[in-house]
């Protein structure tokens, strides 16, 4: 059976999004561990992020006069919140499976045998040096427009302007007002002209944020934000469009059985599975899985769909569709070259054998 989890965490504009990297541990064979190391082959575990950005739009105070005094006439006239699906990635996670823990044995005597291992248990590399892959950094989206007081824009006529008829009279000869002086800086033909070109730079400036501040006072503001959930899924056997979460445009990401949302549909199909073994032969090659055990993962084909449209479709590796196999002892017992091998701890499959 399927475990589904979602984990979420709200990314503002700007900030960085920086995956953990794995903490590796090296475990040496002593005489003390009868020249043992023991560690786990991993269960596949398959880690979906889903990007969503909210957007939230305000409307405001003189939106009625935005066509009357700017001419515009897509102003926003009320408060809305709107949530939209982005890129969604889906990553091959190792964890151990208390069901698959073995123990590696040296001979005594073997040339410093030692073993890179997760602080989990998950086999990295043998009589080598192991450096876990960089950790993925990604820039979250940046807010569509800053979300600045307009407080500061309240001169006290504007303040001091009866109804909000008035008020929106003000403001618009403001606005007006603000493009006037900074065309006569850029021209030239203002009284008080700055000093020096990044003089003028800083003025310009602020008068484009005191037009954008008061302008936003009759169009509104929308701000955007990013989020990224997690859903864990460990499978078992082929999913035929299993609801993976529910989205809705109002709420955002939803639970599966939330019917708030419409749902977001996962299948995924074996397309690379060992062969079942009878019970005689399981038997027979039980007895000669002696040495290193290590997984030979089979493959899978995902797609992620939400309605007719495709998110996500790719191939990944998972460790139950395959089988487990073993090198021998004798691999190991070179004192003068001893074997490197290095795994895919997230599969638990051998990557590379250097002899």
């Amino acid at each position: 059976m399927k475990k589904i989890f979602v984990l979420t965490s709200i990314l503002l504009g700007g900030v960085l999004m920086v995956a953990a990297q794995t903490r590796i541990e090296k475990k040496v064979a002593t005489k003390a561990s009868g020249y043992s190391v023991t560690y786990s082959l991993p269960k596949t575990t398959l880690l979906i992020n889903v990007e969503v950005t909210k957007t939230t739009c305000k409307a405001g105070p003189y939106y009625k006069y935005a066509e009357k005094y700017l001419g515009v006439a897509d102003a926003i006239a009320e408060d809305r919140v709107n949530y939209e699906l982005g890129k969604l990635t889906l990553t091959n996670k190792g964890v151990p499976d208390a069901d698959n823990v073995y123990t590696v044995e040296f001979r005594a005597g073997t040339v410093a045998p030692y073993v890179y291992l997760t602080e989990d248990g998950l086999l990295c590399s043998i009589n080598a040096e192991y450096v876990p892959p960089a950790p993925s950094v990604e820039k979250a989206a940046e807010n569509e427009e800053a979300s600045k007081s307009s407080s500061a824009v309240f001169t006290e006529e504007l303040l001091m302007a009866g109804s909000v008829v008035r008020q929106a009279e003000v403001a618009a000869k403001q606005i007006f007002h603000i493009r006037e002086s900074r065309m006569d800086i850029l021209t030239g033909d203002s009284e008080n002209l700055p000093p020096d070109g990044e003089a003028m730079k800083l003025v310009i400036k602020k008068l484009e944020d005191e037009e954008a501040a008061l302008t936003r006072l009759f169009i509104g503001m929308c701000t955007k934000e990013t989020s990224y959930y997690d859903i864990t899924l460990v499978p078992q056997e082929d999913l035929e469009e299993e609801v993976l979460f529910r989205f809705s445009r109002k709420l955002g990401i939803l639970d599966a059985d939330d019917l708030g949302g419409e749902p977001v549909y996962i299948s995924l199909k074996a397309i690379e599975r060992a062969p079942v073994l009878d019970p005689k032969e399981a038997e027979k090659k039980a007895k000669l899985m002696k040495g290193l055990i290590y997984n030979v993962p089979g493959k899978a084909q995902i797609e992620i769909k939400s309605g007719l449209k495709t998110l996500y479709k790719g191939e990944i590796q998972v460790a139950r569709f395959g089988t487990t196999e073993s090198l021998a002892p004798v691999l190991f017992e070179d004192k003068k070259n001893p074997v490197k091998i290095f795994f895919y701890p997230e599969t638990g499959a051998i990557k590379q054998i250097i002899q």
